[in-house]
């Protein structure tokens, strides 16, 4: 199937897009951002306060060894991740629903619209709550903007996992158009 061994992914190109997790407390849902930010192939993950890191047998069990490929830190508090983020160039948006909130799409477009004007790639990140609480009301208020993914059932929230699939493949998408990565 022409898949990378650890060793060549470590040394690919991977797209500009971090994943910040602040506050996520299953070990589950941990490893499974990881296994999803392999496969998108993105830069790296952020583990934040009560984040369980790496190595961890729960993590592993849904991250089925990419914890072992993606690269990722830790911070204690979000907060100094995303001011750390910013300082780096990064634009960092928070993925909760909010007051002035954009939709994915919106942002999507956005993105598309900065990556046709410049010939890199738009350094970006997203920024995943607890799965109870959500993003942490100040990081909310630090990042560059908010981001929530429309929802029309019953429900007024999705998995923080499956929320991340979502948006690192619709961020993915629209980077690796213009990279090529």
């Amino acid at each position: 199937m022409g898949r990378m061994n650890v060793e060549q992914y470590r040394e690919a190109d991977k797209l500009p897009l971090v994943v910040v997790l602040d506050n996520v407390r299953s070990q589950h849902n941990v490893g499974a951002v990881f296994r999803t930010a392999d496969a998108m192939r993105i830069e790296k993950v952020v583990l934040c306060g009560i984040c369980c890191c790496p190595p961890n047998q729960e993590i592993h069990k849904t991250a089925l060894g990419a914890e072992e490929s993606v690269d990722w830190v830790y911070f204690k508090e979000t907060l100094d991740a995303v001011h750390d983020l910013q300082a780096e160039g990064y634009t960092v948006y928070a993925i909760e629903q909010a007051h002035n909130s954009i939709t994915l799409e919106e942002a999507v477009e956005q993105l598309s619209i900065v990556n046709y004007q410049l010939s890199i790639s738009p350094k970006t990140a997203v920024v995943l709550g607890h799965e109870v609480f959500g993003v942490q009301q100040e990081v909310v208020d630090s990042c560059n903007q908010c981001i929530e993914i429309p929802q029309y059932g019953t429900k007024h929230s999705m998995n923080v996992s499956v929320t991340a699939g979502i948006v690192m493949y619709r961020f993915a998408s629209s980077l690796r158009r213009r990279t090529k990565k």
